[in-house]
């Protein structure tokens, strides 16, 4: 019994200091002299490290992320019902909007921040590090952004269209168009247009390298018919109605033709490319599987597989090939067994037949660039200022000098690459983003298109010293000569 009531008053005394010491915390929390709970807070909710090396910095987002750009100097996250921007040194956050879409036009010295409302006409433009309102329009039914262009529809009913164009922080078109319709209905961002279709990767976002040049010739569908806009003037160029068999798509400022036929249980493909201005014939391929069918009755779902100016096509022997969409030429062919998994206009890059290792070759040439041990699931995608590459068991992210394969970045991770841009990039997993710095696990940053020997992102017949943004035939760009368009 005595036992009892000491062991009574002890605990009785242990639960009376408690309560008398968070008594004292609380009242020095209260009277701002001493406050425990945001440090403990922080500490309870402090997330574990999403790389090996660690990251720059490292930032829980408000939802998971449908889309991250790096716009200047900062870094633009696209979530469901909101976006928000974040400084790219700190990883602070710098505003935050409620929006249903958002989509960023403009390079690294003038980007812009698109946002709008589903169902609802119209968008906004911000300033992707004030989030101040720099352009407003109350109408418009679709947006298309690029780094130097922005695109905008607007809808007085369904068959009568105004197409406009403009600088990304311009404040008048540069010029319009009319289209008889953009499909139907509200579209939002970036509505699809009749070009080509990107390879994918496990582990790495389909948007990384972010927004790209307009190309030269942009193919919009409406009811059935494909209209052929030029992007440096506004003038519509064809209006054109595919046969049964075929589908039309405008690759490397031309209109491609592509016929599909159900033959002896098989598929058989030709390619007719056309000038669109003229209306005759560039170059045509027969034999060249551009992954537009199914296998069903050979009926063509999809667009070409490629990127910008080039296409990708399987011969009759089984291997793969990039296309220069503007002449024709075969750039690259794969050896049997070899599986492309990146291209752009610069290089190519394959999974080798052994499965061991990714290669990077450049188009239009025999020469190997670079080549690095890899499983065969590994994936890759290529950006103006690096080559990333997936690979898992164990799982890697490594971006890598797409020209030379110097290592700017190796991390062990399970996270995604959502982001590329000159200096870095922004990897993912969850609602968690953190900030890589190139040159800080290996060499230096790629120099930016353009400069220092890397071509642009142009097409294989444009100008390597205009920094591949004048397209096939120079038509985006003057000629210092006569002050002309080429």
């Amino acid at each position: 019994m005595i036992v009892a009531t000491v062991c009574g008053v002890a605990k009785g005394s242990v639960r009376g200091g408690l309560l008398l010491g968070l008594a004292v915390v609380v009242a020095l929390a209260a009277t701002g002299v001493w406050n425990p709970f945001p440090g403990l807070w922080d500490w309870v909710d402090r997330s574990q490290p999403i790389s090996e090396p660690d990251v720059v910095w490292q930032q829980r987002v408000g939802g998971t992320p449908r889309s991250v750009t790096i716009a200047g100097d900062t870094v633009v996250v696209e979530q469901r019902t909101r976006v928000e921007s974040r400084s790219l040194a700190t990883g602070d956050k710098l505003w935050e909007r409620k929006a249903d879409w958002s989509a960023v036009a403009g390079g690294d010295r003038d980007p812009v921040v698109a946002v709008g409302k589903l169902l609802v006409k119209g968008y906004e433009l911000l300033d992707p590090t004030t989030g101040a309102t720099r352009r407003r329009d109350d109408d418009a039914v679709a947006v298309w952004t690029y780094r130097n262009l922005l695109l905008d529809a607007h809808c007085t009913d369904a068959t009568d269209c105004t197409l406009s164009a403009w600088d990304p922080r311009g404040t008048a078109p540069l010029w319009t168009a009319f289209l008889p319709g953009v499909h139907s209905g509200l579209l939002a961002d970036n509505p699809g247009l009749r070009g080509t279709r990107r390879l994918t990767a496990t582990r790495v976002d389909d948007g990384v390298a972010g927004p790209e040049p307009a190309p030269p010739l942009l193919g919009f569908p409406v009811d059935g018919r494909v209209h052929v806009v030029d992007t440096a003037t506004g003038r519509v160029l064809q209006n054109v109605e595919p046969g049964q068999d075929e589908r039309l798509s405008v690759v490397g400022g031309r209109m491609l033709r592509i016929v599909a036929r159900s033959q002896d249980g098989s598929c058989y493909f030709a390619i007719s490319a056309r000038d669109p201005a003229t209306g005759q014939e560039a170059w045509q391929r027969a034999g060249v599987n551009l992954r537009t069918a199914d296998s069903a009755g050979c009926v063509q779902r999809e667009d070409p597989q490629g990127a910008r100016n080039v296409l990708i096509g399987v011969g009759p022997d089984g291997r793969e090939a990039v296309i220069d969409g503007y002449d024709g030429r075969l750039l690259w062919v794969g050896e049997p067994n070899a599986r492309l998994i990146a291209v752009d206009d610069r290089y190519a890059v394959f999974r080798a037949a052994d499965k061991r290792s990714v290669v990077a070759r450049e188009l239009g040439t025999d020469r190997v660039l670079w080549t690095r041990p890899a499983s065969g699931k590994a994936g890759a995608a290529l950006t103006p200022y690096a080559a990333v590459v997936a690979d898992e068991k164990p799982n890697r992210l490594v971006a890598v000098n797409p020209r030379t394969g110097r290592e700017l970045a190796a991390l062990r991770t399970s996270a995604n690459a959502l982001a590329v841009g000159p200096q870095g990039m922004i990897i993912g997993e969850g609602r968690e983003i953190g900030y890589v710095r190139f040159g800080a696990t290996g060499g230096g940053p790629a120099p930016p298109p353009g400069d220092g020997g890397i071509p642009g992102p142009g097409g294989p017949g444009s100008n390597p010293d205009d920094g591949g943004t004048c397209g096939p035939k120079r038509e985006l760009c003057p000629d210092p000569a006569d002050g002309k368009d080429g």
